[in-house]
């Protein structure tokens, strides 16, 4: 079986890449274990916000934004009834990514794009070109 890590932020690049793979699954002849997940961006100030409103009020607030970017790609993944696993991680997008990949043990990361320019890209960074140089697993990039 292919564990499968599918980074998701809510976006329509990735909701379209979730969609793909969901036409794609039958090419996995062991089956498929898909595992989404959000991250999180922490909360600026880090320790003093949460001082001030609460570690319980920040984790929730992570937790509630995490569902609401996840429920495009659950939605998809429910109507075709796949079963996956969900998770909300909060840091550095693209470093918790592969955190999360190689705490999982996910043999492929696969991600959409929001098909950034490549001078847009050289000026900016993007989270795709992180994972890409980070990972230890095979990227699949979705536009």
């Amino acid at each position: 079986m292919v564990k499968m890590l599918m980074p998701v932020d809510g976006s329509e690049s990735a909701v379209s890449a979730v969609a793909h793979m969901i036409n794609k699954l039958e090419w996995f002849k062991d089956g498929v274990e898909i595992h989404l997940l959000n991250v999180q961006n922490p909360m600026p100030y880090g320790n003093r916000v949460s001082s001030v409103l609460g570690h319980d009020k920040v984790k929730q607030y992570h937790h509630e934004e995490g569902l609401a970017a996840l429920q495009p790609a659950r939605a998809k993944l429910d109507a075709a009834g796949i079963k996956y696993v969900f998770h909300i991680g909060v840091g550095p997008a693209a470093e918790t990514i592969v955190q999360y990949a190689r705490e999982k043990g996910c043999d492929q990361i696969v991600m959409g794009t929001r098909g950034m320019g490549s001078t847009a890209n050289l000026l900016l960074g993007s989270v795709a070109t992180k994972v890409i140089h980070l990972a230890d697993v095979p990227v699949l990039l979705l536009k």
